[in-house]
C-alpha cells in the first residue's frame, strides 16, 4: 500500500493525474465524431435490368437466372432475393453487415459482365445500385410550381441540383421521384399508318437511320489538325416532324403525317403527391459507410442557395428529414447525463451533509465521466446514444468509488483519526476492494467485444464506454480521492442541520436492519431457502415475459405502404391514394402527409405505392405514435382500393424497411404451390387476430392477354415472328430508340401509338403488321386473343421459388410474439421440403434476439474466475456472486407483469445490473474477511459488524444510482424515450430490489459457505 500512501504524502503527483485525465478527456470531448449509432455499414446492392415488353416469366428465365446464377457465386452475401415481372428483373442483394460495398460492387459488376452474352440482345444493361436497403430515404425534398409542369420541374432539379447534391460527402444518391424526364414522343396514329401503308417497325427504322450521331475524326494536315463534325443527326422537333418516311412516285410521306411528335415525359406512369397537389421529391440517401447526421447536415447547409437560385415560379421545402428525430434523442441523452451528474451531487451531499465530504465523490464522478472520453477516442469510437447511455448508466459504477472512499475516511475520523491517518487507513482498507469491483465490472462488459452481428457492433462501444469510465474511476479512487479526504475531511465539520435528521434517521434504519439481519441469521436456512426459490424464478419469469428486438421508438414518422389491383391504372390508383392521403391528414397530430405512386422497383409490381405521414412536433402533439399508428392502420383498411399497411421505422440500424415481419416460405416447387401455401399460411395468421395487416406478395391476379399467333396463316402472307414481335414492341412497350440533343443534354426518342388507340386489348386486333411484301396485314387475320391470369411478379429467394408474408401485429403484441406464431404455424402447415426464412426487423430480431444471453453466462463465468483469482478462494466469490440472480429476479418481475419486454436494451441494462449489484456483494464479503483476521471474529460475528457498517454506503450508492435514472425515466416521450426507459427501468428496480436482497442473503450463505478466517487472526491476506 505504499505506493497509494505515496499520492497522500504527495498530493501534487495525484493532482497531476487528475489534471492530465482531465485535459485528455475534454480534448477528446472536442474530437469525437458526434453521430446516432456506433458505425455500421450495411450494404444492399440492386441489380435492375430492363427488358422491355417482355412479360414475367420470360424475364425470370433469360435474365434473372443466369444473372442469379452469377452473383450467387459472389463473397459476403447474406441472401438473395429477386422478382422477375413484366418488363424488368430485379435481384436485391443484402451482404453481411460491415462488408466493404466497395468490393462488392467490383465483384457484383465483374459476375453481370460474365454473363452478359448470355442475355437476349434487346434487354438493356444492368444497372447496380448501392444502398443502406431501407425503403426510406434520408430526407425528402419537395418541389412544386403553379406555373412550371412536372417535365420543366424535373429538368431543372436534374440539371441544376441533383449534381450540386451528389457531390456532397456522404451523399449516394439524390433521387428525383415522380420526375417526367424529358423525352421526344413520337405518338403514332395507327390508323393513319394503316392508310399510308407505314408501319410501326418502319418508322422505328427510319427513326434508327436518320439520327445518327457520328463521330468522324479530324483533318490531318503538315501544320493543323481539324476536328469534324457532321449533322447526321436531329437536333429540334420540327426536325423529327419533317423526317422523311418514305417516297413514292414523288409523293413524300414524313413522319408528322403518321404522328404527332412534342417534347413530352419518358414515362407517365409515376407521381407524387404532397398535402393535395403533385410534386416532384427529391429523395436523398447516403452511402452505407456515411455518418448520417454529417451528410444531410451538408445537404442542409446547401438548400439556403438551392433555393435562392431557384427560378421564379419553383419552391422547394423539406418535407421529411430523419436527422430531426437523431439530434433530439441525442440532446435529450446530453441533457440527462448533465442533470444526472447534478441529481447524483445533491444526493451525496444530501447524505454526508458536508461540503468538503461530499466533494471527494462530487469532483472524482464527473471527473471519471470526463476521462471516459479519452477511452472512447483511443478506442475509436464516437459519441453516439448508445455510449452517452453508457456514461448515464456508468454514473452508480463511478459514484460508488467515492462514495466508499468519503464515507469510510469520515468514520475513522469519528472514531478519533487525523484526517491523514483516516485517509491511510481507507487507502489500505478499501484497495483491494475497489480494484477487485472495478476489474469486475471490466470482466462483465468484455464478452460483448467478443460477439458479432449487429449486437456485437453496437453495444461493444456501450460495453467498453461503461468499463473506460469504471477504469478511469478506479484510477481516480486510488489516487485523487484518498488525498483529498487527507487534505479537505475535518474533525467537528460543519454539518447541515438536516443532515442531522437524516443521520438519525439512517441510525434508525440502522438498527433496525441490524436487529433484522441478526433474526434472519439465526435462520439462515429459511433465507437461503427463499433465495434457492427466487434463482429458481428467474427462469420462469424470464420464459413468460414478452420478447421483441427494440421498442418501437417516437420518431415523428409513419411510414404507409399500399398495394392496388395490379391492373389499375396511374389516374386509378391517384384517385385511391388521394383518398387514402385526405382521411389519414384529418388527424390534427399529423402535419404532413405524402404518397408516392409507382416509384421505384416497388418489388417488381405496379399499383403500389409508398407514403409517410409527418406527425407535428412531440410538444405541439396530443398523442404518440405509437398511439396514432393503429387508429390510422384502422382508417387506412377502410380504403377499398387499396391493401395499405402503416408502420414505424426501425428502431435500429440495419433493417431493411418495410412491414415489422417479414416471413419467407421457399422451396423448389413450382410458384402455384408455393402460393398456395402462402395464402393456407396468411388465412392461419388472420384468424388468430394477432395482426392488424397480413399479405402475400406472391399473388395470382394480374389480368394478361395473350396473342396466340396462327404460324399457318402468318406465313401464308409473309410474316415472320421477328418482324411482328417488332411492330408490336414499337406500338405498346414504350421503349426508346436513340436519343437527341436538347440544350446541351440528351434525351431518349420514344415511339408508340397514342394511348386512344390502346385502351383496350381488342383494339389491338386493329393494328397492321408489315408483311415481307411490305403489305399491312390487320392483326386479326392472323392472331387471337386470350385472357388468363398470371402472378404479378415471380419471386425468388437464394435461387429457390417464395413467397413472403408482410405483417403488422396488433397492439399490445410483441415481435417476438409474432414471429413465434408464424414460425410454429408454419411448421404445423407447410409440407417438409420447404424452408423458411425472415427478412427486415423480424430477421434482426430471430439473429440477434438471443444473442447477449450468451455473453451474459459469459459475463458471470469471467466475474466468477477473476474473483476467484483475486481473493485466492472459489467459496468467497460464490457469496458474492449471489447478489447477481437476486437482482435479476427484482428486474424480471417487472418483465412478466408486461412493465418492460425482453429486448435488446433491457438485456444490457440486466447486463448493467449484474456490474452494479456485484459491488455490494464485494465491499460486504471484504470487509467481513478482513474483519476476521483484524479483529478475529468469526464468520456471522463478521458478517453482522461488515454489513451494519458497509449499509450507510450501500444504501448511499444504490439512491445515487436510482436518482441518477430519474432524467431518463421521466422523458417518457420522444424520440428514444422507450429505450432509455427500458434500460434504466431495468436498472432501475433490478438495482432497488437486488439491494434488499443483497442485505439479507449475502450475510446468511456467507456464514455457510465463506472461509473460516478468524482463526488466521495475525496473517495478512
Amino acid at each position: 500500500m505504499s505506493m497509494l500512501q505515496q499520492f497522500i504524502d504527495k498530493p501534487v503527483q495525484a493532482t497531476v493525474i487528475s489534471l492530465v485525465i482531465a485535459l485528455l478527456g475534454i480534448q477528446a470531448m472536442m474530437q469525437l465524431n458526434v453521430r446516432q449509432y456506433p458505425e455500421t455499414v450495411t450494404t444492399t446492392l440492386t441489380v435492375v435490368t430492363p427488358y422491355i415488353g417482355a412479360d414475367a416469366e420470360l424475364v425470370r428465365g433469360f435474365i434473372t437466372t443466369p444473372l442469379e446464377q452469377a452473383i450467387a457465386t459472389m463473397d459476403g452475401i447474406e441472401y438473395l432475393k429477386s422478382a422477375s415481372s413484366q418488363g424488368q428483373s430485379v435481384i436485391t442483394v443484402r451482404l453481411v453487415l460491415n462488408y466493404d460495398p466497395n468490393d462488392a460492387v467490383a465483384q457484383i459488376l465483374t459476375k453481370i459482365q460474365q454473363v452478359r452474352n448470355q442475355l437476349p440482345q434487346s434487354a438493356e444493361n444492368s444497372i447496380v445500385t448501392v444502398s443502406t436497403g431501407s425503403d426510406q430515404a434520408a430526407m425528402y425534398l419537395a418541389f412544386f410550381s403553379d406555373v412550371l409542369d412536372a417535365t420543366q420541374i424535373s429538368d431543372y432539379l436534374t440539371r441544376a441540383v441533383r449534381p450540386r447534391l451528389e457531390t456532397l460527402q456522404g451523399v449516394q444518391e439524390a433521387e428525383i421521384l415522380g420526375a417526367q424526364s424529358i423525352a421526344l414522343r413520337v405518338w403514332l396514329d395507327s390508323r393513319k399508318m394503316a392508310a399510308l401503308g407505314i408501319s410501326a417497325s418502319e418508322v422505328r427504322d427510319v427513326l434508327a437511320d436518320n439520327n445518327f450521331l457520328a463521330a468522324i475524326g479530324n483533318t490531318k494536315g503538315s501544320v493543323l489538325s481539324i476536328s469534324l463534325e457532321t449533322s447526321t443527326d436531329l437536333e429540334s422537333v420540327d426536325a423529327f416532324r419533317n423526317m422523311v418516311i418514305r417516297e413514292e412516285e414523288g409523293s413524300i410521306i414524313r413522319l408528322s403525317d403518321v404522328a404527332q411528335v412534342s417534347l413530352g415525359a419518358e414515362n407517365y406512369e409515376s407521381s407524387v403527391m404532397f398535402n393535395d397537389r403533385t410534386v416532384v421529391f427529391v429523395g436523398v440517401s447516403v452511402t452505407p459507410t456515411a455518418n448520417l447526421l454529417d451528410a444531410v447536415g451538408g445537404v442542409k447547409a446547401l438548400l439556403p442557395d438551392i433555393y435562392a437560385q431557384l427560378p421564379a415560379a419553383l419552391e422547394g421545402i423539406i418535407v421529411y428529414d430523419s436527422t430531426v428525430a437523431i439530434e433530439d434523442s441525442i440532446n435529450e441523452v446530453i441533457d440527462a447525463l448533465i442533470e444526472a451528474l447534478l441529481i447524483v451531487t445533491v444526493v451525496i451531499f444530501f447524505f454526508l451533509g458536508a461540503l468538503r465530504s461530499a466533494l471527494v465523490p462530487g469532483i472524482a464522478m464527473p471527473l471519471a465521466i470526463i476521462g471516459a472520453f479519452f477511452i472512447m477516442q483511443m478506442l475509436g469510437y464516437s459519441i453516439n446514444l448508445l455510449t452517452l447511455l453508457a456514461l448515464i448508466l456508468a454514473i452508480g459504477t463511478v459514484v460508488d468509488d467515492g462514495i466508499v472512499i468519503a464515507e469510510n475516511a469520515m468514520r475513522h475520523i469519528e472514531a478519533g483519526a487525523t484526517p491523514n491517518e483516516a485517509a491511510k487507513q481507507t487507502a489500505d482498507e478499501l484497495s483491494g476492494s475497489i480494484v477487485a469491483m472495478n476489474i469486475v465490472v471490466l470482466a462483465v462488459f468484455a464478452p460483448i467485444g467478443l460477439m458479432g452481428g449487429l449486437t456485437g457492433t453496437l453495444f461493444t462501444e456501450f460495453a467498453y464506454t461503461v468499463a473506460g469510465a469504471t477504469l478511469v474511476s478506479g484510477v481516480i479512487a486510488l489516487t485523487l480521492s484518498p488525498m483529498m479526504c487527507a487534505k479537505l475531511l475535518q474533525h467537528n465539520m460543519k454539518r447541515r442541520r438536516s443532515t442531522q435528521w437524516v443521520d438519525s434517521a439512517f441510525k434508525s434504519v440502522s438498527d433496525s436492519y441490524h436487529t433484522l439481519l441478526s433474526k434472519t441469521l439465526d435462520r439462515h436456512w429459511l433465507v437461503l431457502g427463499i433465495g434457492g426459490l427466487i434463482l429458481i424464478s428467474v427462469y420462469f419469469l424470464y420464459t413468460v415475459s414478452e420478447r421483441e428486438l427494440a421498442p418501437v421508438e417516437d420518431d415523428g414518422f409513419l411510414m404507409v405502404t399500399a398495394q392496388g389491383d395490379p391492373n389499375m391504372s396511374i389516374d386509378q390508383l391517384e384517385r385511391w391514394t388521394s383518398l387514402l392521403a385526405d382521411n389519414v391528414g384529418r388527424f390534427r397530430d399529423i402535419e404532413h402527409v405524402f404518397m408516392m405512386n409507382n416509384i421505384g422497383p416497388q418489388n417488381g409490381s405496379s399499383a403500389s405505392a409508398l407514403g409517410g405521414l409527418s406527425l407535428k412536433d412531440w410538444s405541439k402533439r396530443d398523442q404518440t405514435q405509437m398511439e396514432l399508428q393503429p387508429q390510422v392502420q384502422q382508417l387506412a383498411a377502410q380504403n377499398p382500393g387499396l391493401q395499405a399497411a402503416v408502420i414505424s421505422l426501425p428502431s435500429l440500424p440495419g433493417a431493411t424497411g418495410g412491414t415489422p415481419v417479414q416471413f419467407i416460405i421457399s422451396a423448389i416447387d413450382d410458384p402455384m404451390a408455393v402460393f398456395a401455401n402462402a395464402e393456407a399460411l396468411a388465412r392461419q395468421a388472420r384468424q388468430s387476430g394477432l395482426f392488424t395487416y397480413i399479405q402475400s406478395d406472391l399473388k395470382f391476379d394480374r389480368l394478361q392477354y395473350r396473342i396466340d399467333i396462327d404460324r399457318d396463316k402468318a406465313a401464308a402472307v409473309g410474316i415472320d415472328m421477328r418482324h411482328l414481335g417488332d411492330d408490336l414492341a414499337t406500338m405498346l412497350s414504350n421503349n426508346y430508340v436513340n436519343f437527341f440533343s436538347f440544350d446541351g443534354r440528351s434525351y431518349r426518342v420514344v415511339p408508340q401509338v397514342e394511348r386512344q388507340y390502346r385502351l383496350q386489348a381488342e383494339q389491338l386486333m386493329d393494328y397492321y403488321i408489315a408483311s415481307d411484301e411490305k403489305e399491312l396485314i390487320p392483326l386479326s387475320a392472323i392472331a387471337t386473343l386470350t385472357q388468363r391470369v398470371e402472378p404479378r411478379q415471380l419471386l425468388r429467394f437464394n435461387q429457390l421459388n417464395s413467397a413472403t408474408l408482410s405483417a403488422v401485429p396488433v397492439p399490445g403484441i410483441t415481435l417476438g410474439h409474432a414471429v413465434e406464431y408464424l414460425q410454429q404455424q408454419a411448421d404445423t402447415l407447410l409440407p417438409g421440403n420447404y424452408m423458411t426464412d425472415w427478412t427486415g426487423e423480424s430477421r434482426q430480431y430471430v439473429t440477434e434476439g438471443s444473442a447477449l444471453l450468451f455473453s451474459f453466462a459469459l459475463a458471470v463465468m469471467f466475474m466468477y474466475l477473476t474473483l476467484s483469482a483475486q481473493y485466492n478462494s472459489f467459496r468467497d466469490p460464490a457469496v458474492m456472486l449471489v447478489s447477481v440472480p437476486m437482482s435479476l429476479a427484482g428486474a424480471l418481475i417487472f418483465f412478466a407483469f408486461g412493465v418492460v419486454s425482453v429486448n435488446i436494451y433491457t438485456q444490457i441494462g440486466l447486463l448493467a445490473l449484474v456490474g452494479s449489484i456485484i459491488r455490494h456483494g464485494i465491499l460486504l464479503v471484504e470487509f467481513a474477511n478482513d474483519l476476521q483476521l483484524k479483529e478475529t471474529l468469526n464468520r456471522r460475528e463478521a458478517m453482522e459488524k461488515a454489513a451494519s457498517l458497509r449499509l450507510r454506503s450501500i444504501l448511499m450508492t444504490t439512491l445515487a444510482t436510482l436518482f441518477g435514472l430519474i432524467p431518463l425515466l421521466v422523458a417518457a416521450s420522444g424520440p428514444g424515450a422507450e429505450s432509455r426507459f427500458a434500460i434504466s427501468f431495468t436498472l432501475g428496480v433490478g438495482m432497488a430490489i437486488g439491494t434488499v436482497f443483497t442485505l439479507f442473503v449475502v450475510p446468511s450463505l456467507y456464514t455457510v459457505l465463506a472461509t473460516d478466517r478468524h482463526k488466521q487472526a495475525g496473517h495478512s491476506r
